[in-house]
């Protein structure tokens, strides 16, 4: 696994994080119960906490299993009562956030990846004495919202990694694919690649909840564009669909992505996608639970209010043997 020089160092309390197994079939309820206990002994003695997290997911996307997997071993371990819910759309996820502000919960745990919809919201748990913490997208706006702090991999920073490793591989024109519209972390990814690159970009906005829909839109713009030789998806489960929108197309793109599963390890492994981006979103859903919990017991804030960054990494196909139990686990 290669860092980018730019990249900060993971916490050093990272690495006392016990891998949990769990599934990583997409679209589980949030109550289901992961297939191992990870957590190790028996839970905090501390009192009974609540802890909700609320992000922008789709339907199916598995990244957000795994995010859940390493908030739920958290919990276990925290004696903490972890709700889930998510909504795509900024004005529903805001009202998700809102029900977990009435039922006062002892924090919070929110995505930002439409920050004009949840500014509001995020400010309104803050001043009712709500900690928030948070994980994913939209780092630059956490700090103004009054969080504790952002965990996640600074999306810019990860963009331009790609774009660098694209110049490696001497590509010359690639499409970026982004699968949820207004979405300012995808948006930053693109921007990050055109900032390195130094061929020529050009995003496609795709439906990503409508994984047909989406390859036939990759498929068409390889048809109609030739030159395109290298694919960059922004999420595992649509590197799968540019794969299957190459073969259509009949183009030698190169694919490479965002973000791990054990799908993107398996085509990383037959050579079909070059590279993937890993921002081990496990850790978001672990470290963002163990914050709330220490902030609460113990009164600390980790990164001392600074962004925590878990990515990025480049992983290819010479780290699948250490991938492959992970992401089949649903860890990676």
């Amino acid at each position: 696994m290669r860092s980018p020089r730019t990249a900060a160092a993971l916490l050093a309390a990272c690495a006392l994080v016990v891998v949990a197994g769990c599934s990583s079939s997409g679209g589980k309820d949030a109550d289901e119960k992961p297939s191992g206990d990870g957590a190790g002994g028996e839970a905090a003695k501390t009192p009974r906490m609540k802890i909700a997290m609320v992000t922008h997911s789709g339907q199916g996307d598995t990244f957000w299993d795994i995010v859940q997997s390493g908030a739920k071993v958290a919990a276990r371990k925290d004696n903490v009562d972890f709700l889930y819910a998510a909504n795509p759309e900024g004005k529903e996820q805001a009202q998700l956030v809102q029900t977990y502000i009435d039922q006062k919960v002892d924090g919070i745990i929110v995505t930002l990846a439409k920050p004009e919809a949840m500014s509001d919201v995020v400010k309104k748990a803050v001043a009712a004495g709500i900690p928030v913490v948070t994980i994913n997208s939209g780092a630059e706006f956490s700090d103004g919202l009054g969080a504790l702090s952002h965990i996640g991999q600074d999306e810019s920073v990860a963009g331009e990694a790609v774009g660098e490793e694209l110049n490696a591989q001497g590509k010359k024109k690639a499409l970026c694919v982004i699968h949820e519209q207004g979405n300012v972390s995808l948006e930053a990814r693109c921007a990050g690649v055109k900032k390195t690159f130094e061929g020529t970009v050009e995003n496609l906005n795709v439906e990503g909840t409508n994984m047909p829909a989406t390859t036939s839109s990759v498929e068409a713009k390889l048809q109609s564009a030739e030159d395109i030789d290298a694919v960059v998806t922004l999420g595992a489960p649509f590197a799968a669909a540019s794969v299957k929108a190459k073969q259509g197309a009949g183009s030698a793109a190169e694919i490479s992505t965002f973000d791990l599963n054990a799908e993107v390890v398996a085509r990383l492994k037959a050579k079909e996608i070059a590279f993937a981006v890993d921002q081990q979103p496990y850790l978001q859903g672990y470290l963002a639970v163990d914050e709330l919990w220490l902030n609460k017991v113990n009164g600390n804030v980790i990164g001392g209010g600074k962004p925590i960054l878990t990515g990025p990494a480049l992983v290819t196909e010479k780290d699948v043997p250490a991938l492959e139990k992970l992401t089949a686990d649903g860890t990676r």
